[in-house]
């Protein structure tokens, strides 16, 4: 991979600040169009979203390529549709600096005081599923590529904007088919974030499905079965046993504080009169950027099976449902980091910080395939401030006026190589 020299070329920067906010109005009115269209992950039938998007990204004046995941991939994802968008840019000679959101979104649940569709503005946020992880960020990231391409910045190089719909499963639909197919290959990228921070790593993530087996019985004759329930039970205890032993572990990255662990899911039974023959348990358990993924599975594995082993009839059986890496930052990283702190900085006039977070994100497949990447975008400084996932999902207008001119100005730099 190629990783030329970026130095600083020309561009007036409030001429390309005043375009972000001559055109605010309608990047608010594109967001409320993304967010009205559901894109719930499940189901997963995200191709219609696709479809809309790249409709009104064409009306923008980008030229869009639109790329279906083959059906049976999709299928065997357990989603339904998938229509990955990939628009370029090409300012001259220079890397390819690719911006990477993702459009589908974990339905809304409960509680809302707001229709999770509505795009219901009240004061200076945007309220909807979606609204901060990440639909704001297709917004944020096609509304500086506009502003900078209509400023005339003398640049170099090429920006990218990958859309993609399949990060709330894990993204191997999304980033990661694109760049294995070669449709893209960028050298650096930066993903969906918050503003208030670049975001330089973020934990990895196991989700194990285990199955515990026993024998059905009448409940008359509790005795002539074998209770998976109740050895379940005895699962659960010792992972929150081991859940316990998991806050000694430490992470050196500021903003991870140590490895998690959660179940989810319960299922299981027959009827209220059988003696249950088998019980499934789904869980999620957090790797901080320290720890190796294949021995936090396999302290897992341990712990299930010595909870039953001395069960007579029982047997336990842990399936793979998702395992994803750490992100890690690579060489280069670390001069988006230093261009998107000092645009924020004479955007703003404050200093964001580089740290992680305890969630993961698409940029991981970025770094899995080398290329250098950060995480910034629309957003506060928390996810638990956005609501995101939970009821009342929002984003704060203003915090997407400042990610988008703090992006645009970033890369202005970045490519200024004319």
């Amino acid at each position: 991979m190629r990783r030329p020299r970026v130095s600083e070329g020309e561009c007036d920067v409030q001429a390309l600040l005043d375009l972000v906010d001559a055109r605010f109005d309608a990047q608010v009115q594109f967001l409320s169009s993304l967010v009205r269209e559901p894109s719930d992950n499940p189901p997963g039938n995200c191709a219609p979203h696709a479809a809309m998007t790249a409709a009104l990204l064409e009306g923008f004046g980008f030229r869009v390529e639109r790329h279906p995941v083959p059906q049976a991939r999709v299928e065997a994802a357990g989603m339904k549709s998938v229509t990955n968008l990939v628009v370029r840019h090409r300012f001259g000679d220079g890397p390819v600096i690719a911006l990477n959101a993702h459009g589908d979104v974990v339905p809304p649940g409960e509680g809302w005081s707001a229709d999770p569709y509505g795009a219901e503005i009240r004061g200076d946020a945007l309220y909807g599923r979606g609204a901060a992880v990440s639909k704001s960020d297709f917004a944020t990231y096609a509304f500086a590529l506009k502003a900078l391409i209509d400023s005339g910045a003398r640049i170099g190089g090429t920006v990218e904007l990958h859309l993609t719909y399949d990060e709330e499963t894990g993204g191997l639909l999304g980033p990661a088919w694109l760049l294995e197919e070669g449709i893209v290959a960028p050298d650096y990228a930066i993903c969906a974030g918050f503003s208030y921070a670049v975001t330089v790593a973020h934990n990895g993530c196991l989700h194990l499905e285990v199955t515990v087996s026993g024998k059905s019985a009448h409940a008359a004759r509790p005795d002539s079965g074998h209770d998976a329930l109740e050895a379940a039970t005895g699962v659960l205890q010792a992972l929150y046993g081991h859940r316990c032993e998991l806050q000694a572990i430490r992470s050196a990255t500021p903003g991870i504080e140590h490895p998690t662990l959660v179940v989810g899911l319960i299922e299981g039974g027959i009827n209220t009169n059988v003696v249950p023959d088998r019980v499934t348990l789904r869980l999620d358990r957090r790797v901080v950027p320290e720890e190796d993924a294949t021995r936090a599975r396999e302290r897992i594995e341990a712990v299930v099976h010595d909870a039953v082993c001395d069960r007579p009839g029982i047997g336990v059986e842990i399936r793979e449902v998702l395992a994803t890496v750490p992100m890690r930052s690579l060489p280069g990283a670390d001069m988006l980091t230093r261009a998107l702190q000092a645009a924020a900085r004479e955007i703003t006039g404050s200093y964001i910080p580089a740290e992680g977070v305890p969630l993961y994100t698409d940029a991981r497949l970025y770094c899995e395939a080398g290329v250098p990447t950060v995480i910034y975008g629309a957003g506060p400084r928390t996810l638990l401030e956005a609501n995101g996932h939970r009821a009342d999902e929002h984003v704060r207008l203003n915090d997407m006026r400042l990610a988008t001119k703090t992006v645009a100005l970033a890369l202005a730099r970045l490519l200024g190589d004319a």
